[in-house]
């Protein structure tokens, strides 16, 4: 019984370490092979953990193959249980790296877990990309339009090459931000020219001007270049605004002068009424004379009136 007991323990731990040579042995002995330096009972571990032992091998091997041997399996790890993707943060470690640009892994796990694509990121920013101002998928227009102090306006398609700016990457703001304050600069910049000939004749005044300005920055790119794709002139501007202004102008003169013939007309019916009111007064008074005369001859008042009248008369006929 006990003999029994004995070969029942001794094939259940063969069979479990025949399990386990089947399924690590071979992710070990790869990592061996390679310079990755894996202990059998971590891969184990990786297992009791629910971490995919065979990608952590494979990343653990593709960094230590580019160099990057300050990379640990233990940040592998952590990046996994954290839901990250350790194969793209890898990848993109392994071209920055390659490439010159200064990328640890810290940050580009941070950003891979900020939900970033970190390894798109990081391919922009050796390849930058080529992007049109305005967007013309955003329905805004076609065009930047600005206006020269002339009162010409202008009519801009620029291409702003960019890059990602890594450190910006988490928190910076996006590509809208970067088309916005590109237009934002370009017509600033068209307002600056004292005339549209000086635009036409060098474009390259208006990106100088945009460039000048520092538009990238706390954004997720870096602009590398601004390029005028097309320029051409537009309306004039200010005619029309003086046009408009002096229909304006015309307007109010004529509503003016409609006020003050209004005016007018009532003072002439004031007037009118006035007058009528006076006559009323004078024939008042025209009709009270011959009460007034009896009243005089009554009371005595008026004497020798019929002699004075005789002298009048007598002084006619001469």
């Amino acid at each position: 019984m006990t003999t029994l007991l004995i070969f029942t323990v001794v094939a259940t731990l063969t069979a479990i370490i025949c399990v386990v040579i089947s399924r690590y042995f071979s992710l070990w002995l790869q990592a061996y092979l390679t310079g990755t330096r894996l202990s059998l009972l971590s891969l184990i571990l990786m297992s009791l953990r629910k971490i995919d032992p065979a990608q952590i091998v494979r990343c653990r091997i593709m960094a230590v193959q580019a160099g990057l041997d300050a990379v640990s399996s233990d940040a592998m790890e952590a990046q996994y249980l954290a839901g990250g993707n350790v194969e793209r943060v890898t990848s993109a470690l392994i071209i920055a790296n390659r490439a010159g640009i200064a990328l640890n892994w810290d940050t580009a796990a941070a950003v891979d877990l900020a939900g970033r694509d970190v390894l798109e990121a990081v391919r922009l920013s050796v390849n930058p990309r080529v992007i049109m101002c305005p967007d013309p998928t955003a329905g805004g227009g076609d065009t930047v339009d600005g206006v020269a102090q002339d009162g010409i306006q202008l009519k801009v398609r620029v291409r702003v090459t960019v890059r990602t700016n890594l450190a910006e990457l988490v928190g910076g703001a996006t590509e809208a931000t970067v088309i916005a304050r590109v237009g934002q600069g370009i017509v600033s910049a068209i307002g600056l020219c004292p005339s549209y000939k000086d635009a036409l004749a060098d474009p390259m005044v208006i990106t100088r001007n945009v460039l000048s300005r520092g538009l990238d920055s706390q954004t997720a790119f870096e602009i590398v270049s601004i390029d005028i794709a097309d320029i051409s002139v537009g309306d004039n501007i200010g005619a029309n605004l003086l046009i408009d202004q002096a229909e304006a102008d015309k307007r109010i003169a004529r509503a003016d002068a409609e006020k003050r013939r209004a005016m007018a007309v009532a003072r002439e019916q004031e007037m009118v009424a006035l007058t009528r009111e006076n006559e009323a007064t004078v024939v008042l008074a025209e009709a009270a004379i011959p009460a007034a005369v009896a009243t005089a001859f009554r009371t005595g008042h008026l004497r020798g009136i019929r002699q004075q009248r005789k002298i009048a008369y007598a002084v006619s006929l001469r």
